[in-house]
């Protein structure tokens, strides 16, 4: 959803009546960083998971430890894909703003 609305944003013209009013810019951009903060503390939780399941490795019992560290580790991959994905797009999308910002100062 949110991919989807950066990217409607980021097809837009740049001017003209069809163009995103600044605000409309920046509250996705707010809403892109929240959602970057929220990926990267996920990203930190896996990677605690995968450092606690690791430590059960040689336990006795300790079976189905490397089924969780697979999954784990899909999920991290998934998580920096997001995240990769995510930072290119508001990337491009701040790039927009300012240009937006700076022609409306202007």
């Amino acid at each position: 959803m949110l991919h989807r609305r950066i990217e409607e944003l980021l097809d837009a013209p740049a001017s003209g009546d069809a163009a995103p009013s600044l605000a409309r810019l920046e509250a996705t951009l707010t809403d892109g960083y929240a959602r970057a903060l929220a990926l990267e503390a996920e990203r930190s939780r896996i990677e605690r998971l995968i450092g606690e399941a690791a430590g059960r490795v040689d336990e006795p019992s300790a079976t189905g430890v490397t089924d969780e560290i697979v999954s784990l580790a899909r999920m991290l991959t998934h998580a920096e894909r997001e995240l990769g994905s995510l930072r290119a797009m508001l990337r491009r999308l701040n790039a927009r703003r300012r240009a937006l910002r700076h022609a409306t100062t202007v």
